[in-house]
């Protein structure tokens, strides 16, 4: 991963497929996904036991999602990513980004294999508010 395919990323995504989103808001996905939200991306909350997130419907998985998502955001533990990354390659996504902690080298190199840009262990929201400085 580098920083252009970072910069890649920011700059051609609209839609944001959020895995593990929360309506928590103090749960780290709700903070970032609301600030990415202002930031101007769409933001679809991938998570079975929510409804609604964020004024979003909730999907219980990507596949149920019906539009096109651009990149999928993983807020759960590593040990899950693996079947994750597959919904994300099946519905077409252009990346897949794993939040700080999160880290699957296997399903990042499946992605990868796939034609897909991957970030792993590292703040979405971080790295946009970094690249707006």
């Amino acid at each position: 991963m580098s920083d252009s395919d970072i910069d890649t990323i920011l700059k051609n995504t609209r839609t944001i497929a959020v895995v593990g989103l929360s309506s928590n808001r103090f749960r780290a996905s709700n903070g970032v996904s609301r600030y990415m939200q202002s930031a101007g991306y769409r933001i679809i909350p991938v998570n079975p036991n929510e409804t609604e997130v964020l004024g979003e419907k909730a999907y219980a998985s990507l596949e149920e999602i019906p539009e096109k998502i651009d990149l999928v955001d993983i807020f759960r533990r590593s040990e899950a990513v693996p079947p994750i990354v597959e919904s994300a390659i099946r519905i077409g996504a252009k990346a897949v980004w794993m939040q700080e902690g999160v880290v699957h080298e296997e399903a990042a190199r499946r992605a990868r294999e796939a034609g897909l840009l991957v970030v792993m262990d590292l703040c979405l929201l971080k790295e946009h508010m970094a690249r707006k400085a």
